[in-house]
């Protein structure tokens, strides 16, 4: 059986509707969790890393920290950037999302920076590749952005920030397309989840409702992001950093 590796830098990072694309794709999940529960307000972790280069896929998920923050979370961002580097090079196909996104793009050269404005909630984004990426629309919930990789394949992008790109085997993307409800309610669960949302002008319970009512067509394009995913990008030819 095939094996792909989840890498969930916090303990609210459900794959939704990608995790059950892949186990129809024949896929058996690991979740590898940087940051539990017990050390969400002190995330510098030291990880016991499990070998990324023993799986077929490796997805590296959103995280509520940033991507280029190495003094808050240098104990573990630092490693999985030269884990990542490797697992890249190695020619094992990489999904990142949000934070992951991000991560891949300094990884494989590129920046994450803070961004002049946080975007939250459901958003249509410029694709030049609509099979891969539609114009959704995805969910956004970042404070932060990538610049897509020197010699990338760009993808996707608004008028905010880059939101999709794709460089030999690794697709990075800036929206999360593992949303759904329940998912929703996790991270709004978290202390501050609420307030950090209203922060930015979001009325909570409307943000639930427009989430339940886009489910399903979001779900579906989660399982063909997958999809695509796994048909075109895991089996491009490999590209050396």
């Amino acid at each position: 059986m095939k094996r792909v590796i989840f890498i969930e830098h916090d303990h609210v990072s459900a794959g939704g509707p990608i995790w059950a694309q892949f186990e129809r794709r024949g896929f058996k999940i690991t979740r590898f969790v940087i940051v539990d529960e017990e050390n969400a307000k002190t995330p510098n972790v030291t990880p016991i890393w499990p070998d990324l280069l023993n799986f077929d896929v490796v997805v590296v998920m959103g995280a509520p920290y940033a991507a280029y923050d190495d003094e808050v979370i240098g104990n573990w961002l630092l490693p999985q950037i030269e884990k990542m580097r490797q697992v890249h090079n190695a020619g094992i196909p990489v999904m990142g999302i949000c934070f992951g996104g991000q991560l891949m793009s300094r990884v494989l050269g590129g920046t994450v920076s803070r961004s002049p404005r946080a975007e939250l909630g459901w958003f249509e984004i410029e694709s030049i590749d609509e099979t891969l990426i539609p114009r959704g629309p995805w969910f956004q919930y970042h404070w932060d952005r990538f610049t897509f990789p020197p010699g990338s394949t760009q993808i996707a992008r608004n008028e905010l920030c880059p939101q999709a790109y794709v460089y030999g085997r690794t697709l990075g993307v800036q929206f999360h397309p593992e949303i759904d409800g329940d998912i929703l309610d996790m991270w709004l669960a978290m202390e501050g989840g609420h307030a950090e949302a209203e922060s930015e002008g979001i009325v909570v319970e409307d943000l639930r409702i427009q989430t339940k009512n886009l489910e399903k067509e979001s779900n579906q394009r989660g399982y063909d992001l997958v999809d695509q995913f796994l048909d075109r990008i895991a089996t491009a030819p490999i590209r050396l950093i």
